[in-house]
């Protein structure tokens, strides 16, 4: 939701929306007076670089480095990631790990180097250190990977938090990727990226820059190795981005750069190094494993702001129902609540929501509920009596709450860096429990107010408790969106122990996997903005957030029918597969966009069902190992330049290769193939990679391609869990894993690993490898491509 439905909000109400507009600029002033009054002048600052190394001290994993005028703490982690901090910066606190900090590697070993400098020398990585405080991470072999030039700070004479500068230099072949949602990516060009989660205040499109979910991750590939560097501080920030260039074998290459400029917060950095999947695996094992969302959340969602009633509700699922097309969710926007209030229902648009809640879930469809964190200030509302008797609402630095204005008129904030508010609002999600949802979607959370004047958020000077440090608005507004998942997620936890919480929010920051998962915000109508949804996807994939999606057909317009099928065609592919759009944009039900449209939507829906499986199994794998669902088509091949500058394609899973139509008119598209054999799931023709295929691209589907070898679990026409089969070439074997789970509990369910191979007289044999050998298959096979014909 966005600036310009406010307007017209107001608009719609007359004379009470030009008392919401005055209040909202009143609202605007306090803020800046608030920040003026609440925040000290930066005065006069000194600059400070570390100087030069004085002593060293050996510790387990690493050690400290003391320099003249600055102090570097090293340590190399069992789990293979680096840590350094400067100035006594710890791993922890941190809102970004799951737990404790892991052990240092005791077998690590922090000696001499070259040059007065010194070196932490563990298997899987080399760090080197200055004798003026640049920070080398080197591959075993030598190669280096990640330099970081000696930081340099700014302070305040008079004290208070110091800005920061941190220069590095990758390889001159290095890609960028990460940040969170970017819009420009997943490759990230020369450019500069703030550190900051926005509300961009209209449907974003591809070069708006920040949104919604920012974070200080970056992911870059290169030849030698893949890293992956965080810089763990929660303030706002820019990152400046320049690809390298190769000097052509002459030996003057350009270095790639990154420079993070900080407005305060701590110098500390996490650098882990190896292939993707070994990266995003210590990633995960850092911040948390992704959670696992119940079954039917990974089928098809439909939402609308201004479904208007429970008959309104009703109508759209019996189309659903009447035209064939598989439904698993159905969520409901801010028009379902009392005056836009959270926690409360209209009572006159929606009586017996309970009711219609429960007859969806007998047609196996989830309701999911929208959840904003401004509560109106209005005594008399049960949620705002509740909060001030809690204390559970942010306040400026003199102790008056600290108010904005959103949907429901003036409203305050809970402080989720508190323990105790996490515990009290996740109480509250009872009362949704009660009337039935079964999700929950987190909006408006950056945190948002709509303001006249400067950003839509809080105040920077308005106070929070950050766990008991105390600390302000600057700190905190990156993490809000985080901290409230936390409270959604452990609330239901406590609710519902038996169930999953499915929980999907806005905003977040590092470690929003642990509590669910993300969509991509508004994005625009038109066909950038489907080129947008699949940038998104990827990005937050790779900075360790698996389960995403866009709104299907853009938030704010009304899509040509070619260009609502091709988004709807994508978002079958994609972990959250949602249709939503805004209160004035045109309908995003299948049926609205003609009998042609419809028939190839129901395709991709009943392809979406047939393959609930696998995508339960990505998610189990996901969870397992932190990799995400939506890869790079260098996932498997760092090393391939191609691939790694491909970015309008994508592998699901390691079985499967999706390639969008992103523009309009296209029947045919060129698709670069990962080395190996791959089928046309369509045709079943067979192309050989790596390098550049032509293949169809009919307005009735998009082309997707199997791996040969690959054993991908599908769901068959009963409903019982199969084996499809792509054969493996001549000479070469396959596999799979599946993981059957159709709940939304906690039982741990068994993971199948199954291989293929051809065997002479007996053609393409699958079997079940365990720990006592090779079985017969447990599900039914289905194998596919001989001959370039589907065989049973």
């Amino acid at each position: 939701m966005d600036g310009r439905d406010l307007v017209r909000s107001m608009k719609a109400v007359g004379s009470a929306g030009a008392a919401q507009r005055l209040r909202t600029v009143r609202a605007a002033w306090r803020r800046r007076r608030a920040d003026a009054g609440g925040l000290p002048a930066r005065g006069t600052e000194r600059a400070r670089v570390p100087g030069q190394v004085q002593e060293v001290e050996p510790a387990p994993g690493g050690g400290t480095v003391r320099f003249s005028r600055s102090e570097l703490r090293i340590r190399v982690t069992v789990s293979g990631a680096v840590f350094w901090g400067w100035d006594g910066a710890e791993p922890e606190p941190s809102y970004a790990l799951a737990g404790r900090c892991p052990e240092a590697d005791p077998r690590a070993v922090l000696e001499p180097d070259k040059d007065g400098g010194w070196r932490v020398v563990a298997e899987r990585v080399t760090v080197v250190i200055s004798r003026h405080g640049a920070i080398e991470v080197r591959t075993p072999g030598g190669v280096t990977l990640r330099r970081d030039l000696p930081p340099r700070w700014w302070e305040p004479q008079h004290g208070g938090p110091g800005r920061w500068m941190q220069r590095s230099e990758v390889a001159a072949d290095a890609r960028f990727f990460g940040l969170g949602g970017r819009a420009s990516g997943p490759r990230l060009r020369e450019g500069t990226y703030r550190l900051w989660n926005t509300d961009p205040g209209h449907a974003f499109d591809r070069g708006d820059d920040p949104l919604y979910l920012t974070m200080p991750v970056q992911l870059v590939v290169a030849d030698a190795a893949t890293h992956l560097a965080f810089h763990d501080t929660s303030w706002d920030g820019t990152v400046t981005l320049r690809e390298g260039e190769e000097g052509a074998g002459s030996g003057h290459d350009r270095a790639g750069t990154s420079e993070l400029r900080m407005d305060g917060g701590p110098l500390r950095c996490w650098v882990m190094v190896g292939t993707p999947a070994r990266v995003l695996l210590t990633w995960a094992s850092l911040t948390g494993a992704p959670a696992l969302p119940p079954a039917w959340a990974l089928g098809h969602h439909h939402a609308r702001w201004g479904f208007g009633s429970e008959q309104e509700v009703r109508r759209i699922v019996a189309g659903y129902q009447e035209r064939g097309l598989p439904l698993d969710a159905v969520h409901l926007d801010i028009d379902h609540l009392d005056d836009h209030q959270v926690f409360t229902v209209d009572q006159e648009r929606f009586p017996k929501l309970p009711v219609l809640a429960e007859e969806l879930r007998r047609d196996g469809i989830g309701l999911v509920s929208i959840v904003d964190p401004a509560v109106k200030a209005e005594p008399g509302n049960a949620v705002y009596d509740s909060g001030v008797t809690e204390d559970a609402f942010v306040r400026d630095a003199s102790g008056r709450l600290v108010e904005g204005v959103v949907w429901p008129g003036e409203a305050v904030y809970p402080d989720f860096t508190h323990a105790r508010v996490r515990r009290w609002w996740g109480g509250l999600y009872a009362e949704r429990i009660a009337q039935g949802f079964s999700g929950f979607w987190h909006d408006m959370n950056e945190p948002t107010s709509f303001t006249a004047f400067g950003e839509s958020t809080l105040p920077r000077s308005a106070r929070h408790a950050l766990e008991g440090r105390g600390g302000d608005h600057r700190e905190a507004h990156n993490v809000y969106g985080l901290c409230m998942a936390q409270a959604g997620h452990e609330g239901l936890r406590e609710l519902l122990p038996e169930k999953r919480p499915f929980v999907f929010s806005r905003s977040g920051w590092a470690g929003l996997q642990r509590y669910g998962g993300t969509w991509s915000g508004d994005v625009a109508t038109g066909w950038p903005g489907l080129r947008v949804s699949l940038s998104l996807v990827m990005g937050l994939g790779l900075c360790g957030v698996p389960y995403s999606g866009p709104d299907v057909g853009g938030y704010d317009g009304s899509p040509s029918p070619e260009l609502y099928l091709r988004w709807f065609q994508l978002g079958a592919y994609l972990p959250l597969f949602r249709t939503h759009a805004s209160l004035r944009a045109g309908r995003r039900e299948p049926w609205e966009f003609g009998a042609e449209v419809l028939e190839h939507a129901r395709v991709a829906l009943v392809e979406r069902r047939r393959l609930l499986p696998y995508f339960m199994t990505l998610a189990h794998l996901a969870r397992r190992t932190g990799a995400p669902y939506v890869r790079p088509l260098w996932w498997g091949s760092p090393e391939d330049r191609a691939l790694r500058d491909c970015e309008d394609a994508f592998l699901l899973g390691d079985c499967l290769l999706v390639a969008p139509v992103l523009d309009p008119g296209t029947d045919r598209r060129a698709v670069q193939l990962p080395r190996g054999l791959w089928y046309d799931t369509a045709t079943g023709k067979a192309y050989e990679g790596s390098g550049q295929v032509l293949v169809d691209a009919p307005l009735a589907r998009i082309p997707v391609l199997a791996r040969a070898g690959a054993v991908i679990p599908v769901r068959g026409e009963d409903g019982s869990l199969e084996l499809e089969v792509w054969a493996p070439a001549r000479g070469r074997t396959g596999g799979g894993l599946v993981v059957q789970d159709a709940g939304d509990g906690w039982e741990e369910p068994e993971v199948e690993r199954y291989a293929a191979r051809w065997e002479a007289g007996r053609g393409v044999v699958v079997e079940r490898e365990g720990e006592d050998g090779v079985r017969e298959p447990s599900h039914p096979v289905r194998v596919r491509g001989l001959g370039g014909e589907p065989q049973t």
